[in-house]
């Protein structure tokens, strides 16, 4: 199953507080177990993600979600949601949470995932990222020494995108800090015929 997969939106509407989140699913596959948890990670990731920033706050005045296709091809699904809420004070918070499946099988990865068994992908990953902060100029609250091995990410453009949550290394004036990592850079330590393998450019 090559070709992408089909996907809809859904829509959550409040007046008061003003509430708008769109969230998508997939529809139409083969394998409708494959589907069905497909659909669920996505429901399950959004409604943690809306408790987190205050779904159910008395103080809530505005929370606003959307999401994003990353990569929608070769049997690959990635995508982002994004949810914005404002409680008072300064300024509002926004969660990124990427989510990136298999579509023939369901399987969610996670980034330990991506990399051979044994392989150092978190000192490996971290060592691309560390000149680019400096390189890129990218505000920093301490020290960067590496990233988690569960750090977020998607899969776009033949790359690995690692990005940082706001204040997680950085202040929020920096926003969300991505950084796109060429397939082909990393492809010594990927897992064979795992997604990063299927992404790599013919």
């Amino acid at each position: 199953m090559d070709f992408p997969v089909m996907i809809g939106h859904k829509h959550i509407f409040k007046r008061s507080p003003k509430i708008s989140i769109y969230y998508p699913y997939v529809f139409g596959l083969p394998n409708l177990h494959a589907e069905y948890l497909i659909n669920q990670k996505i429901v399950a990731t959004l409604n943690a993600m809306v408790i987190e920033l205050g779904f159910h706050d008395e103080n809530l005045i505005e929370m606003v979600g959307e999401f994003e296709i990353k990569t929608n091809e070769r049997q690959i699904l990635s995508l982002t949601l994004t949810v914005y809420s404002f409680t008072g004070g300064a300024h509002g918070m926004t969660l990124v949470k990427a989510l990136s499946f298999n579509v023939t099988t369901g399987k969610h990865y996670e980034l330990k995932d991506l990399f051979l068994p044994g392989s150092d992908y978190v000192k490996q990953l971290s060592a691309i990222i560390k000149p680019k902060i400096a390189e890129w100029e990218i505000p920093i609250l301490e020290e960067f020494t590496q990233i988690r091995e569960d750090q977020d990410f998607y899969l776009a453009d033949h790359s690995l995108v690692i990005y940082f949550q706001l204040y997680e290394i950085s202040p929020f004036v920096a926003g969300f800090p991505y950084f796109p990592i060429p397939i082909l850079d990393i492809q010594d330590i990927i897992q064979p015929k795992g997604p990063l393998e299927i992404l790599l450019p013919f």
